[in-house]
C-alpha cells in the first residue's frame, strides 16, 4: 500500500512536464492510497471509480470539499448490469477471474459469504474521450476498461504483476498497446507504466532503469522455482 505523499507516477510526470488537465483512476481503494492523489490535490479535473461500498464512503469523506473530483460508484466490466466481487481484507476482484493478486499471492479462498454485488458499467459509458492520464488497478480485470475505452491517455498505468502474480489479460493489454500506438515507460513492483509514442523520447538511463526493472520482476515471480533448482 503506498502512502507517500508523491507518488512515483506523480514524480515521473512532472519530471517531463507532460500536459495533464484531467485524470482517472479506476480502482481507488482508499482516498489516501490513490495513485493519483497528488493530480487531485493540484487541482486536475478527476473521475474516481471504485465499486466497493466502504472505499465509496471513505472517497466521500476525503474529497468532500474537492470540487474537481467526480466519484463515480461502479465496477467496470465488458458488458452493464451487476458483477459479483470477491472480497479478500484489501483485496477486492471479481470473482470468476482466474487469477488475482489475492488467489496467486495469498491463496486466498474465495467466501461466497464475504461476496458482494455491485452495479457495473462498460468504460465508454463514464470516457467523454478527454482522459489524459489514466490508472487502472483492478486486482486482474483491468483488460475491461481498455476494451471499450474512448480517450487515448498519453499515460496509462495498470496493474500487469506483482510476486508471482501475471495480470491474466497481459497478453490482451499488451496487443492494445502495440496497435493503439504506446510504449512502456517504467515498472515498479506491480505496475506497468505506457506512454504514448512520440510524447518523449526514453533517455538512456530511463532505458537501463526499465531493463533492471524487468530483470526484477522475472526473478520475483519466478523466485520460488530458483530455489527448488538450488536444492
Amino acid at each position: 500500500m503506498n502512502t507517500r505523499s508523491n507518488k512515483l507516477l506523480y514524480r515521473k510526470v512532472s519530471s517531463k512536464t507532460i500536459p495533464i488537465q484531467k485524470v482517472c483512476e479506476v480502482g481507488v481503494y482508499l482516498p489516501e492510497t490513490s495513485n493519483i492523489i497528488d493530480f487531485i490535490k493540484e487541482g486536475k479535473e478527476t473521475i474516481l471509480v471504485e465499486p466497493e461500498p466502504n472505499s465509496i464512503q471513505a472517497i466521500k469523506s476525503y474529497f468532500q470539499d474537492y470540487s474537481n473530483v467526480t466519484l463515480i460508484p461502479v465496477a467496470i466490466y465488458k458488458h452493464n448490469g451487476t458483477l459479483t466481487l470477491a472480497k479478500a481484507e484489501a483485496s477486492t476482484f471479481v470473482s470468476d477471474l482466474p487469477m488475482s493478486p489475492a488467489l496467486i499471492n495469498d491463496q486466498y479462498q474465495i467466501d461466497a459469504n464475504k461476496n458482494i454485488d455491485v452495479e457495473c458499467k462498460v468504460f465508454s459509458d463514464i470516457d467523454e474521450g478527454d482522459i489524459d492520464l489514466l490508472s487502472i488497478d483492478t486486482e486482474g480485470s483491468e483488460w475491461y476498461v481498455l476494451l471499450t475505452m474512448v480517450s487515448r491517455p498519453k499515460i496509462i498505468s495498470i496493474e500487469t504483476h506483482g510476486k508471482f502474480y501475471v495480470n491474466p489479460f497481459l497478453k490482451d493489454i499488451k496487443n492494445w498497446m502495440k496497435e493503439n500506438d504506446y510504449q512502456v515507460w517504467f515498472k515498479d513492483n506491480s505496475d506497468t507504466v505506457f506512454c504514448k509514442k512520440g510524447l518523449f523520447n526514453l533517455s538512456l538511463k530511463e532505458k537501463m532503469t526499465l531493463s533492471l526493472a524487468m530483470i526484477n520482476v522475472w526473478f520475483r515471480r519466478n523466485k520460488k522455482y530458483i530455489k527448488f533448482l538450488k536444492r
